[in-house]
């Protein structure tokens, strides 16, 4: 009887679940009938949007590269390496086994505060969790080879990642090999949070993101056997690599110079430029400021396409466009200066070093703010509003479209045609009222020493992209600012100002590079009475090297020096002449820096006699027996209108020879002539004065 029961009541539980399965059997059929069936229409659309649903594949950035092809911007990958506590087969036993010598290997290659003890506590921190963790971060922003390394420390050298937990997450980031050199003109980038895609902020990556940034791409959804996939639909294109015009080696040199000058006069910020003065080429740029963190300077907000007041280092363009539209006819000519000029019945303007009278070739040479206010108001004064249209109609006002995105247009204010247009008049023929870019003021410096041709400053050379090189041909802002015969008499005026008797930058000399250029010095604005602050000055010096075959130009602009400064040549003169000094010492100005190697032949080696006179120099190797007569030298006739060359004279014969070729002398020091500017050959008008320098 009992076991009859049992039997019914197993019958009665199979039936039970024999129910329940077809009940649950009956839903499904159901819900398939309603899927498939009745509502086919619905869930093919809803398949059909989700595979045709697109997204977009962020493209590779193209690098920023020097002129030599070294790498200044690049994309690098980089890892945050994770641990799964959680993973399916994760080895709990012999990862605790494993912490200590875990903890040294990690010490080693990533050390932090506390040494192996401290990562041995963070490697225990996450089993002592009530729940292990799932993504626990071990290392941040690693490189691929760090990555590789940390697959070979205990532990982690089990290959399966089931078993070891190890995960990483992959990100690309945007890298400066050399640093901050040359920073902010190469710029940087930021990640846009709407769609996480990285564009440039500042500088060339902004003023060329559309080049750099690239193709985006385009992927689909691909149903497979198994899953559903991204397949590329529309692969994406890497961007443009950008070859620039800078060079390391002079970037380093231009930095140094510039860092060491600023740090000797403590001032606030500097900025310093190089240019190739043929093609206009940027070749190193550099933007210098305190450090708010520590002591030194660092790579700052990038001033060199910012607009200043610049100074009398405007005084070049002012004169020149005199010379060029003959407001100025004869040189030579004296302008009667004094101690003021009160013109249009404003505040006088003043000279720092004021003398009677000058000649408009000293203008320059003196720095004079009474005799080029006096040149340029003469021409302009009855309609002051045409001098910024004719400052205008050489380009100057324009962009220069050098590749910086920050790149600002001079300021030139436009004035009316009465007392107070003709007041600003004066003041904008010196350097004041008006707010121009160290890179324009560069950039008609380079005109004058480029022969009057206005070459327009890049920092761009070429495109790349793949093995497919495209080159940006030279271009000009104009074709010519001035005329040859202007662009020569400019550079005689540059020159003088280092070379003349009564130059600003004297002390900018040097026997090995002769360099020109000009001074200048501006009071800064207060910016609690925003009124001009003597104290607070910006110093600056223009210039081109070698002065006689200008090869390179460069800008220099100090702001504000505290100790060591007694003018403009002291401070942004001497970053210049250091850094003409330093390119010639390795060789960059056409030289050979390595005496040895130096294959010119017999007659570069130093003179030890000359004389005008033929019969002396036979007289005396007869004497002394010497057989050689390339050590000795006899000056060849000179073309009429051609500098003579005095090289090893002494001051009588020199002087002799160059007042018969009809110039006048002057000269420094004693003994016999060791340098002479301008460099024999060069074309002179007759009446200019030839500098020579001696030594025994």
């Amino acid at each position: 009887m009992k076991k009859k029961s049992n039997r019914s009541h197993i019958l009665f539980r199979y039936a039970l679940i024999t129910v329940f399965i077809l009940f649950f059997a009956s839903l499904i059929a159901s819900a398939v009938f309603r899927t498939t069936v009745l509502h086919a229409d619905k869930w093919n659309r809803k398949a059909r949007v989700e595979l045709s649903r697109t997204d977009t594949i962020k493209p590779e950035r193209g690098d920023i590269l020097a002129a030599d092809g070294s790498v200044l911007a690049t994309n690098l990958r980089y890892y945050t390496l994770r641990v799964d506590f959680r993973s399916e087969k994760f080895m709990t036993a012999r990862y605790i086994n494993a912490i200590d010598s875990l903890a040294d290997s990690l010490q080693r290659y990533f050390p932090v505060k506390g040494g192996s003890k401290a990562w041995a506590d963070s490697l225990r921190s996450p089993l002592k969790r009530t729940r292990k963790p799932r993504a626990w971060r071990l290392l941040h922003n690693i490189t691929y080879a760090d990555y590789m390394r940390v697959k070979t420390f205990p532990f982690f050298e089990i290959r399966n990642p089931n078993r070891n937990g190890l995960v990483k997450e992959e990100r690309m980031r945007r890298r400066n090999p050399y640093g901050d050199m040359a920073r902010r003109s190469i710029g940087v980038v930021y990640e846009r949070r709407s769609d996480g895609q990285f564009h440039g902020f500042s500088g060339l990556e902004k003023a060329l993101d559309s080049l750099l940034y690239g193709v985006p791409g385009i992927y689909k959804k691909l149903p497979l056997t198994k899953d559903i996939v991204n397949w590329t639909d529309v692969p994406a294109k890497r961007g443009y690599d950008i070859l620039t015009t800078i060079d390391i080696n002079m970037q380093d040199i231009v930095e140094n110079e510039l860092n060491d000058v600023l740090e000797y006069c403590a001032a606030d910020w500097g900025v310093a430029i190089l240019m190739e003065v043929s093609t206009g080429d940027i070749k190193a740029i550099s933007n210098l400021e305190r450090s708010p963190y520590r002591n030194g300077y660092v790579e700052g907000m990038n001033r060199a396409v910012r607009g200043f007041e610049p100074g009398s280092v405007v005084k070049t363009l002012s004169m020149m466009v005199a010379v060029e539209d003959g407001l100025v006819h004869n040189l030579d000519s004296v302008i009667t200066t004094g101690h003021g000029y009160p013109y249009a019945g404003g505040r006088p303007i003043t000279d720092s070093h004021s003398v009677p009278s000058m000649t408009v070739n000293e203008v320059i040479e003196r720095s004079s703010n009474i005799g080029m206010a006096k040149i340029i108001t003469r021409a302009y004064g009855d309609k002051p509003s045409r001098w910024r249209e004719r400052i205008a109609q050489l380009g100057f006002l324009d962009r220069l479209g050098s590749g910086i995105a920050e790149e600002m247009a001079p300021y030139f204010p436009r004035v009316k045609d009465d007392r107070g247009g003709r007041i600003a008049l004066s003041r904008m023929s010196y350097g004041y009222a008006t707010e121009i870019p160290p890179m324009h003021t560069l950039s008609i410096y380079n005109a004058i020493a480029n022969g009057g041709r206005y070459v327009r400053p890049r920092l761009i050379k070429g495109l790349k992209d793949g093995s497919i090189d495209s080159v940006m041909p030279v271009s000009y802002v104009r074709d010519r600012v001035c005329s040859e015969e202007t662009a020569r008499k400019m550079q005689a005026m540059l020159k003088s100002v280092v070379w003349g008797d009564h130059g600003t930058a004297r002390s900018l000399r040097s026997d090995l590079v002769a360099v020109a250029g000009k001074t200048g010095t501006c009071w800064m604005i207060d910016t609690a009475t925003h009124k001009y602050n003597p104290a607070h000055k910006r110093l600056a010096f223009c210039g081109f090297f070698p002065a006689d075959n200008p090869q390179y130009s460069c800008m220099v602009l100090t702001a504000h020096p505290r100790q060591n400064a007694f003018g403009a040549a002291s401070t942004s003169g001497t970053v210049l002449k250091n850094i003409a000094l330093k390119m010639y010492s390795r060789g960059m100005l056409n030289n050979v820096s390595d005496y040895r190697a130096d294959s010119r032949g017999e007659n570069s080696r130093p003179v030890l006699y000359a004389s005008h006179d033929p019969g002396h120099t036979r007289r005396l190797r007869k004497g002394l027996e010497i057989p050689l007569a390339g050590r000795m030298k006899t000056p060849a006739a000179t073309a009429d209108g051609k500098v003579p060359d005095v090289a090893g004279l002494g001051l009588r014969e020199a002087v002799s020879i160059i007042e018969s070729a009809g110039y006048n002398v002057a000269f420094d020091g004693t003994g016999y002539v060791a340098v002479q500017a301008p460099k024999a050959g060069t074309a002179l008008a007759k009446g200019n004065r030839i500098m020579l320098t001696l030594r025994e």
